[in-house]
């Protein structure tokens, strides 16, 4: 048996990279078991592979998974990177807020990187928005998010968004159209993964990415590039969870007056007291409410 890391998952086949140094990558098939356990192996997923004599392999066992990732399907990570950019597509405060409720659910720690920033502060209406980035900027760091202006032009944000990465394993993620890829090019050198023109019939990027893959950093960091996409579901969250996910409502919710309480219309709630005083960002707040009737009609249908 050799061990190893899956690092890149492609048409039914699983690419793993053995932990011994020098050894080669080896692809794999699963073993048909793990259908039957209604399970499946995960880029990212430390696996025991039994080889054959053709030199593929099969993977034999999945070992225990720190954490786990629907969309995109990824294991073993341990900081999401959230890539929105400020123009082109516009920036979308809701998606943001969504990726951040299943990073929370997941256990991940994470960053915000606001990407195209040289276009945005070039943008006819900047010296008007630029006050409400900054602001927005300095409430989500207030939550423990840290933040970062990049630009694949300029190199801003670059080094820094490198030494949060350095030794971990890091997922890039983001709608379509926001420059993951791109950032991915220039941070790491020689990378040349492909990228596309945003659409201005639709606003919107094409994929460009179409598989999950693991790419080594020189800083001993890993990262995975991902599939754009702009919708997540909460399919498996509950209405009475949500609110923990919301990392600044956490403080407040033991001295809501109601267990339970879902910080929507409850008297005595401490959520909706924080956010009359300013202390929970109205956005944040009016996301929670769109995200919990989301959670609410998904439930009726089923």
């Amino acid at each position: 048996m050799v061990e190893g890391r899956i690092i890149k998952a492609l048409s039914g086949y699983y690419y793993v990279k053995p932990h011994q140094k020098g050894q080669p990558t080896i692809q794999c098939r699963a073993r048909g078991i793990f259908r039957k356990r209604e399970t499946s192996p995960l880029v990212g997923d430390f696996v025991m592979v039994e080889l054959s004599e053709n030199g593929e392999g099969t993977v034999h066992e999945i070992l225990p998974r720190t954490s786990e990732l629907i969309r995109p399907p990824i294991a073993n990570v341990n900081l999401a990177v959230l890539v929105f950019s400020l123009v082109e597509p516009d920036l979308n405060l809701q998606l943001l807020d969504k990726f951040l409720v299943h990073v929370e659910k997941a256990g991940l720690d994470a960053m915000i990187c606001f990407s195209k920033y040289d276009l945005f502060k070039n943008s006819k209406d900047a010296s008007k928005q630029a006050e409400a980035i900054n602001e927005l900027v300095q409430y989500y760091e207030s939550i423990d998010y840290p933040v970062l202006l990049t630009s694949k032009r300029t190199n801003e944000g670059h080094d820094e968004l490198l030494a949060h990465m350095a030794n971990k394993t890091s997922v890039f993620s983001g709608q379509s159209g926001v420059g993951k890829s791109s950032l991915l090019n220039a941070i790491i050198p020689g990378l040349t993964l492909e990228t596309n023109q945003i659409s201005s019939k639709l606003g919107r990027g094409k994929h460009t990415t179409r598989h999950v893959e693991l790419l080594e950093l020189s800083n001993g960091g890993i990262v995975a590039d991902t599939p754009g996409f702009s919708q997540l579901d909460f399919t498996n969250i509950e209405q009475e969870d949500l609110g923990y996910y919301f990392s600044e409502f956490r403080a407040y919710i033991p001295d809501c007056k109601f267990r339970g309480c879902l910080h929507r219309k409850e008297p005595k709630c401490k959520v909706i007291e924080a956010k009359n005083q300013g202390n929970i960002l109205e956005s944040r707040y009016e996301h929670y409410l769109f995200f919990l009737d989301e959670i609410s009609q998904m439930k009726r249908r089923y």
